[in-house]
């Protein structure tokens, strides 16, 4: 009888240092994945690209060696907050590399980490990561046999001394970088998207949020569902004041050919792939305008009065605050109208999801980015989730554009 429970005893322990290694060796691959996309697709330019890439395989060590000696607790009550603290952490750092991706697709933007609300949930992460490995290694320098008090105090020392090593490594690297990248003595050089001097502070989020007079334009809206493509739409045009012109091309299950809008001198003309140009109504065209749509829709100044404060990025050398707010379905499909060649008529009425827009120091939008998912049914029968995502450019703002009518 003693045998047989000292063996349940053991299989159950077998047991759960199987599970917490499984927790562990996830956030390996969550940290590895972040400090990959930065290694790649971070270059700005500094002295420290690379040494900012590689300070982030810090935290991967630090997983790795609660894969190696994962945090096992005794009793009924501690082996599920060991759970709960390394899924916690995983939970944190799943959507930080979403956002980190999205911030180097967008153009490769210099600070990494330009604000609190950007850096909390990274340090949160590491943080719980540390924890998570500091008590695999107090069980496996105490034993399992130590007291329970002496073994959390070791192992929050271990996990003290671990946030604060890959936390201030990364940390200084990066700012190193970034003061070496603002101290060039290069002069500025035009952007595309607006004013270059690093020494001025763009508007704050809730301010004042002005559209260009005129502008490039282009926009890309993809789709997936349960991890299968939808497609994509690509918009390509010119605006000048509230006349327009521009060409999408469309490759999705629904649709697929070149379409397009144009309106100018109090004329509209719309564009299909069986149909070519032809004229329209202005009200026809009222919702194609673009940027002017997204900011009149997404962008009011309710909805930037709270604002998330993404800190300041350099796009292109151009200074610029990067902002979110949360959008819901209907909202983002009213913003950006072309969604209907990815979705249709589904109903996006319980989907949610967050923009991320760029004020520059000029004051105007200049890029917008971002997400919204929800139930998949709605697009694809039996589907569980879809994602709609789009990124909008502004650039050259300050030039004067000819809108020109079509040619039929």
């Amino acid at each position: 009888m003693v045998r047989s429970c000292a063996a349940a005893r053991l299989d159950r322990v077998r047991v759960r240092q199987f599970e917490l290694r499984l927790i562990a060796g996830a956030l390996v691959v969550a940290w590895l994945v972040a400090a990959l996309l930065v290694l790649v697709a971070y270059r700005p330019g500094g002295p420290l690209d690379l040494l900012v890439g590689i300070s982030l395989l810090l935290p991967t060590a630090i997983a790795v060696a609660a894969v190696v000696w994962p945090p096992v607790a005794r009793g009924s009550g501690a082996f599920p907050l060991m759970v709960s603290l390394g899924l916690g952490s995983l939970l944190l750092l799943l959507p930080s590399i979403g956002g980190v991706l999205n911030q180097l697709l967008a153009l490769g933007s210099q600070t990494l980490l330009p604000s609190l609300e950007a850096a909390y949930p990274w340090l949160l992460a590491l943080i719980g990561t540390s924890l998570f490995a500091g008590f695999g290694v107090a069980r496996r320098v105490l034993g399992g046999s130590a007291m329970r008090p002496r073994r959390l105090g070791f192992g929050m020392g271990v996990a003290t001394v671990l946030t604060v090593l890959a936390g201030g490594v990364f940390a200084g690297i990066a700012v190193a970088n970034e003061v070496a990248l603002r101290d060039r003595d290069e002069p500025a050089r035009g952007s595309r998207f607006g004013p270059t001097d690093l020494a001025v502070d763009p508007p704050p989020c809730d301010g004042g949020l002005a559209m260009g007079p005129a502008a490039r334009l282009a926009v890309r809206l993809t789709g997936d569902v349960d991890g299968r493509a939808l497609g994509s739409v690509d918009q390509a045009g010119l605006r000048d004041g509230r006349e327009f012109r521009w060409l999408a091309f469309v490759a999705t299950d629904r649709e697929i050919g070149q379409y397009g809008a144009a309106a100018t001198n109090d004329r509209a003309w719309s564009r299909s792939p069986d149909r070519g140009w032809e004229s329209t109504s202005q009200d026809a065209v009222a919702d194609a305008t673009l940027d002017l749509q997204a900011a009149e829709i997404a962008l009011t100044a309710g909805f930037r009065a709270t604002a998330e404060d993404y800190g300041i990025e350099v796009i292109e050398g151009a200074p610029a605050r990067r902002c979110r707010i949360a959008v819901d379905g209907e909202t983002f499909r009213a913003a950006f109208p072309a969604v209907r060649w990815l979705v249709g008529g589904a109903d996006l009425g319980r989907w949610r999801g967050q923009l991320d827009y760029w004020v520059f120091l000029d004051g105007q939008l200049g890029q917008i980015a971002g997400s919204i998912n929800g139930e998949g049914a709605v697009v694809v029968p039996e589907a569980l989730l879809a994602t709609i995502a789009v990124h909008l450019t502004a650039t050259e703002r300050d030039r004067d554009f000819v809108i020109y009518p079509p040619a039929r």
